[in-house]
């Protein structure tokens, strides 16, 4: 034991030595001497072979647990420890971060919603919206950014924005027009701002305009929540301040999961560069290449970062209940402050790396494509720009990919965070085209098992893996000791509230 110890701390000095030396002999100007030779060095040390060991043990989890690794359950938690454990053995600051999910919801009854003398018909003119906790609350209702009467399409960004609700009175009952952001997104700020309820509306277009039962599928809010007809939210944005009353009697059942968030022991905390992977799974299957493909690699791009003498702090996240909603990384963020979040300079997200029909497919930062959602936040350009780099000098091709709300990296781009990241392919079907750039077979989903219970072991393409977990390497070590190429937190934050007075005038 204590020779092999030696022997470690040997390793540990030489490669500390060996990467401390160029650091400190390259000149300000030269100090992508440093990264380019860290990014070789890791790249070489995290092995295709030493990925897959890893999702042999995440196989092996879900196979002793049910046969899948999903929120709440056996396989989760082992999962979570398999790489707790390992993180913690490498010398990393490993928090166990807990998070709710629904776990169950029943209603009761039907809902109550009246105003003055009237009252409206459950079930029919509104519905809870599942999973809307129990509350009886009296208050004056209080719109919130409506637009009314509708625009042609829709167009409302009613509750989309925090700043939306500038002079909500809390503990108001929110009303809110549907349109352009997830729901959650919409009782997520009302919850923030105090509300008491929350009525959302459809938004009043043809096709649009009748309230039907939903399941947004998050527990965003402590407060009862209901959708309503057009014609209700109408009604009642005529009368401001009247007092109505909401009264939803549901049973819901919150369980916990924990994100596993690991700290390298070198870095400068306040320029933090984070790489997360979700670790759970669909309760159908195992979720190896969904998502342990991504988890193993940053696992092991971790596991061999130990000794790096980073220059900024470098924070891993293994994501709980992503498959439910992106819980884990939305809670996550939503627990820090301003100050907490501008210290994470970038996110890089791996979900889905090995896709067996796979395509190098890399988060459109700059929205180059021009389609689906916009550009990231300043710095994702550049971010999708390095990894483009690394392809390139394999010769490998690449296509871009939508930031389409899917995945993690959601809640930081959410708060401005630049982001970026690689994508293999799901459920969606590989054109010729695609076909032509990467191999595989066109007219046939990129990942067949997506979803499903043959998502195991065998359901992962071994050069995918291994060219990704080399790019997930190399990207990690670029940052790790180079931001350069990312605004600072100042611009940062100066285009966030340009982005925000934007939004407002629309």
């Amino acid at each position: 034991m204590i020779a092999r110890f030696r022997k470690s701390a040997i390793r540990a000095l030489t490669l500390v030595t060996a990467l401390s030396l160029p650091f400190a002999l390259a000149p300000p100007a030269n100090a992508g001497i440093v990264d380019e030779a860290a990014a070789k060095l890791l790249v070489k040390k995290v092995t295709g072979t030493n990925v897959n060991k890893h999702l042999q043990a995440f196989q092996a989890i879900a196979t002793a647990n049910g046969g899948n690794r999903a929120a709440g359950t056996s396989g989760y938690d082992a999962s979570r420890d398999y790489v707790a454990n390992k993180l913690r053995k490498a010398g990393y600051k490993v928090t166990l971060q807990p998070i709710n999910f629904v776990e169950s919801w029943t209603e009761n009854s039907p809902p109550v919603l009246t105003a003055g003398a009237k009252t409206y018909v459950p079930n029919e003119d509104f519905f809870t919206f599942q999973p809307s906790p129990a509350g009886d609350v009296t208050a004056p209702v209080q719109g919130v950014d409506l637009t009314l009467p509708p625009t042609p399409t829709p167009t409302s960004t009613s509750g989309c924005e925090q700043s939306d609700f500038t002079g909500f009175q809390a503990g108001n009952i929110a009303l809110i027009q549907r349109g352009t952001c997830p729901f959650a997104t919409k009782v997520r700020n009302a919850g923030f701002a105090g509300a008491s309820g929350i009525i959302v509306f459809n938004e009043g277009q043809p096709g649009r305009t009748d309230a039907n039962p939903l399941d947004i599928g998050e527990w965003r809010a402590a407060i009862p929540m209901v959708y309503a007809d057009f014609f209700v939210g109408n009604e009642l944005a005529a009368t401001p301040g009247a007092t109505i009353r909401l009264k939803v009697d549901s049973t819901l059942v919150l369980g916990t999961d924990d994100n596993v968030i690991a700290e390298s022991r070198f870095g400068d905390p306040r320029n933090v560069v984070m790489v997360g992977a979700h670790l759970d799974s669909v309760p159908e299957g195992p979720g190896i290449n969904d998502n342990g493909s991504g988890s193993a690699a940053i696992l092991e791009t971790a596991l061999q970062l130990q000794h790096f003498p980073v220059k900024n702090k470098v924070r891993f996240a293994f994501w709980a209940a992503e498959e439910i909603g992106l819980l884990g990384s939305d809670q996550y963020v939503e627990s820090l402050s301003q100050a907490q979040r501008d210290r994470i300079r970038v996110y890089l997200n791996f979900d889905m790396v090995a896709s067996p029909n796979y395509a190098y497919m890399l988060y459109d930062g700059d929205d180059s494509d021009a389609t689906g959602a916009p550009a990231g936040p300043p710095g994702s350009a550049q971010i999708e720009d390095q990894l483009e780099n690394f392809f390139g000098k394999r010769n490998l091709p690449t296509i871009g990919t939508d930031f389409d709300g899917r995945s993690d990296y959601g809640p930081f781009i959410a708060v401005g965070i630049p982001s970026g990241g690689i994508f293999t392919g799901a459920e969606d079907i590989k054109t010729a085209e695609e076909a032509a750039l990467f191999g595989g077979t066109a007219g046939v989903a990129f990942d067949v098992c997506y979803h499903q219970a043959c998502d195991t072991i065998t359901n992962v393409n071994a050069t995918a893996l291994d060219v990704n977990s080399d790019a997930i390497a190399d990207s990690t070590a670029r940052y790790a000791f180079n931001l350069k190429s990312i605004p600072g937190r100042d611009d940062a934050s100066i285009a966030r509230k340009g982005v925000a007075a934007a939004d407002a005038r629309s």
